[in-house]
């Protein structure tokens, strides 16, 4: 395949390469931005190239665009190597060829658009016409290349499946797993000739149990299933959840943490289960927040003149992705993870409902719409993948009653604590307070998007029911005294406007003249207790109180109104109307529980403390620039809140996890299960991993790198990586650390041909980071604490892990709350030694697996050893012996063994 004669750039830390025609040369950076500057480059990746480059006006022929308009909705690693696998190219050799390797691949994407088995082609023209009105930079290129359809091609609106009703679905039978049966089915699932795992057959039998009837009313049968790594735990509990499913008639909800665990689940189900039914209907369907999908009536404000510039490109490429997507999915499903941050991330999250202004069936593309479809496919479905957060918001406010999960699995079941201390905690910040404004009032001023207030939602009944339109007129008087747009700033200057701004104006205030922080976290967030307030604030803070109330009494008001109006339906009021009423009634409960729950909170300053909560006032912010202000208030424990809302209604409950208990003791597990709030003793199992930990791993705790001395912590790492030939992985436990770290670094290790990757400095989300650095053995990747856990890169891959130091718990008004009361230093152990075995469990994944942890801490305090799996190697060395034994790891002449070592 002949390249493309397009000039073309390739940056990375080791330096730039220009391509010319058929001729690459070698050049500076300033020389790589004024190339940049005078044409329109081939580039693969804008973003990082600016990065690389130090020019953020960057802008030029993106392949990664490109590759997003001719095969939308398909996987691509976006790096050169990724980008010749997808496209079938020989890969790169090295940095210098990568340029020669972009002219291929624009080459093999344009030919793709001419080639009459193009799958994608259907709207591929309109779309075009669209982008070359809006002088897209690959338009002009592409244009010849797409032929005129003879037809016209359909609108993507009309091309969307409508999701049809179904009827009520019966209870499930209670039945009886029988062990055998579940073994049986295990057998089924990991295939013939698959080697046997008592483990495996173990925990199944022991989650087969999960799923016997009910004994009594809330009281279900809960399980806490502690799985080693390499068990197989996933088809562990799908084997009875599958069978019980089959006999039952029921659906089985299994919840994860992470994203990458779901898209691992949705994997696994396909043993058993078919990727549709002989109805059409799927039996397995993946379900997560309305914020993760597209909203259809966004993308049509957009794609009609919504979005201008760069976003108005994003909207028409999502609109071909949306005509190809599975489920429309934008957040880590088939929506590449990159395609947000070449337009930044802005972009997607405005073509979601982020802010509940969802009118249901008042949308003209209601019948069409991805979120309604999941809903309702789920409700049929044999099994529902879902994550922590959906499910307890769903059994707190679900609309639907009936559809709520009885029998449930919480794999990662070491996150439940802290998805619930999410999920039950209120917030009364600037930022929560202005949505709020924003869904009563709707558009203010200049304001650009599909932004609809109560009376537009609710046009209907403004129209031709008088107490409704009160109400309304009320809600949307009282809502003015929420803060509205430039808060902030009048905040800063010390000229709020309304009690709402007044009280987050005293928290500010307050916080500041209590901050004993001596300026050592300048730039991050400051907090203080809620507590020996003065009368002012108190006073400030019941004026707010009263304008809350003033809001809330409307809202029920119209809450009540809308329930008379289905109750006794007025002759105006159609089935679609029924619909939308429905939808905006459970809206409402939502907000008015909102306030409840702020008034409560403003009701006790001043007043003596509720010893379930735990209160403090914040000022959020970050590189030293205020983006929040607020009162915050966590339950001390909040199982007890996830143990009425969650485990009560149901009949089965499993948490499992690889982490779940403290060594070997239950009490902590236990503890954060909820069982003790409903009275219920949960089962108790614990599989082994059946990994040789002697022979595949050694803890290396390195006594000789200075605490604090960033120059050492950075030589640290690259000679680690270079001993290790890449496949690290860096943990951190500070942002700045990390970027400090990564800048001294990259350079260095690009020059010997080893990527480096990092949150929170590279422009790239966090999934495709990981994308990134599985599918290149060199690569390494810096990351904090979303890198700690759920990330799976089996193989060669990952064969270092390095923390910069013993995790401790950062020391919050809510972390010395719980400190308190869960005996002290011992509640911190804990939580150390979780973090510890989660970190050292991203690298050993399968038997094949080999490789060094190695904690950069002089003063590794030994109790914390037993995070490590029993029969693990742990030494205390220096740097240099420590490089001495990844590095001849590294060559092959030898292997992680605990020959002569031991717990020291």
């Amino acid at each position: 395949m002949a390249a493309l004669s397009l000039t073309a750039l390739h940056a990375s830390h080791g330096g730039c390469w220009l391509r010319e025609g058929d001729v690459t040369r070698t050049i500076s950076k300033g020389e790589a931005v004024m190339a940049a500057a005078d044409t329109l480059l081939l580039i693969l990746n804008a973003p990082l190239v600016a990065t690389r480059l130090g020019y953020p006006d960057l802008s030029g022929l993106d392949l990664l665009e490109l590759y997003a308009f001719v095969h939308p909705a398909r996987f691509v690693v976006p790096t050169p190597k990724g980008l010749a696998h997808a496209l079938n190219l020989p890969e790169p050799q090295g940095d210098a060829d990568v340029a020669r390797l972009l002219q291929q691949a624009a080459a093999a994407l344009l030919d793709t658009c001419e080639s009459p088995d193009w799958p994608e082609r259907e709207g591929a023209w309109t779309g075009l016409q669209s982008l070359v009105r809006m002088r897209w930079p690959w338009a002009t290129l592409l244009t010849g290349r797409i032929a005129k359809p003879q037809r016209a091609e359909r609108w993507l609106f009309t091309r969307l499946p409508e999701w049809e009703e179904s009827p009520e679905h019966a209870q499930p039978r209670q039945i009886v797993l029988h062990e055998a049966d579940v073994l049986h089915r295990l057998e089924d699932l990991t295939g013939a000739g698959a080697e046997q795992r008592p483990g495996q057959r173990a925990y199944a039998a022991q989650a087969a149990h999960a799923f016997a009837p009910r004994e009594r009313s809330g009281h279900p049968h809960l399980l806490l299933a502690q799985a080693g790594t390499g068990i197989g735990k996933t088809l562990g509990y799908l084997a009875p959840a599958s069978l019980w499913s089959q006999q039952s008639g029921g659906t089985v909800w299994v919840s994860t943490y992470t994203k990458a665990l779901q898209r691992q689940l949705r994997q696994e189900s396909r043993r058993a289960w078919p990727e549709r039914r002989t109805d059409g209907s799927r039996p397995v369907v993946v379900r997560k927040g309305r914020e993760n999908y597209l909203c259809l009536l966004n993308l049509e404000d957009a794609l009609q003149g919504g979005f201008a510039g760069r976003a108005a490109i994003l909207a028409q490429l999502v609109a071909r992705w949306a005509a190809y997507s599975r489920d429309g999915d934008m957040i880590g499903g088939d929506l590449p993870g990159w395609l947000g941050t070449l337009f930044r991330q802005r972009g997607i999250t405005s073509l979601t409902d982020r802010r509940g202004e969802c009118v249901y069936a008042g949308c003209p593309h209601y019948r069409k719409c991805f979120i309604e479809r999941a809903t309702r496919a789920s409700a049929g479905a044999d099994l529902v993948i879902a994550n922590h957060a959906l499910v307890m918001v769903n059994a707190a406010r679900g609309r639907d009653t009936a559809a709520r999960p009885t029998r449930i699995v919480f794999d990662e079941g070491h996150h439940v604590f802290d998805a619930a201390d999410s999920t039950f905690a209120a917030a009364l910040t600037g930022a929560e307070t202005i949505e709020l404004r924003r869904w009563v009032i709707g558009p203010e001023k200049a304001s650009r998007g599909r932004r609809r207030g109560l009376s537009a939602r609710l046009a209907d009944i403004v129209s031709y029911d008088e107490a409704g339109s009160k109400a309304i007129t009320a809600a949307r008087a009282a809502a003015e005294a929420l803060p509205g747009d430039g808060w902030m700033q009048r905040l800063a200057e010390g000229a709020p406007w309304g009690p709402l701004e007044e009280l987050l104006a005293a928290v500010r205030a307050t916080v500041y003249a209590r901050d004993e922080s001596g300026g050592q976290e300048a730039g991050y967030g400051l907090e203080t207790e809620a507590a020996d307030l003065d009368g002012a604030f108190v006073e400030i803070s019941q004026a707010a109180r009263e304008a809350l109330a003033d809001l809330r009494q409307p809202l029920m008001r119209l809450g009540l109104r809308l329930e008379a109006l289905l109750e006794d339906p007025p002759d105006w009021l159609d089935g679609q109307g029924r619909a939308r009423l429905e939808g905006a009634r459970h809206s409402l409960s939502w907000r008015i529980d909102l306030l409840a729950a702020w008034e409560a909170l403003l009701a006790r300053l001043g007043g003596p403390a509720d010893p379930e909560y735990v209160d403090w006032l914040a000022v959020e912010r970050s590189e030293a620039r205020e983006f929040d202000i607020g009162i915050h208030r966590h339950w001390l424990d909040p199982m007890k809140p996830f143990a009425s809302v969650v485990l009560e209604p149901a009949h089965g409950v499993i948490m499992t996890s690889a982490t779940l208990r403290d060594g070997e003791d239950w009490a902590k597990a236990v503890a954060r299960s909820g069982a003790e709030h409903i009275g219920v003793v949960p089962r108790l199992t614990a599989q082994e991993s059946p990994f040789d930990y002697a022979a595949q791993a050694e803890v290396l705790i390195v006594t000789d790198v200075p605490k604090g001395d960033i120059p050492a912590l950075a030589a640290a790492y690259a000679r680690l990586i270079e001993a290790s030939k890449g496949g690290a992985l860096g943990l951190f436990t500070a942002i700045r650390r990390l970027r400090a770290v990564h800048g001294r670094i990259a350079d260095r290790l690009a020059r010997a041909g080893l990527p480096l990757y990092a949150q929170h400095v590279d422009p790239i989300d966090t999934g495709t980071l990981v994308d990134i650095f599985r599918d290149d053995p060199a690569a390494s990747l810096l990351g904090t604490d979303a890198l700690r856990d759920g990330v799976d890169v089996p193989g060669h891959s990952l064969r270092l892990v390095v923390m910069e130091q013993v995790p401790w718990p950062r020391p919050s008004i809510l972390h010395r709350a719980r400190r308190m009361a869960g005996g002290g230093s011992a509640y911190d152990d804990s939580i150390i030694r979780a973090r510890l075995a989660q970190a050292f469990g991203r690298l050993i994944r399968s038997r094949q697996d080999h490789g060094y942890f190695v904690v950069l801490s002089s003063a590794f305090p030994s109790r914390l050893l037993s995070a490590f799996p029993a029969g693990t190697p742990v030494r205390r060395i220096s740097l240099e012996e420590a490089l001495h034994r990844v590095s001849s790891h590294a060559s092959g002449e030898t292997t992680p063994e605990g020959e002569n070592a031991g717990r020291s």
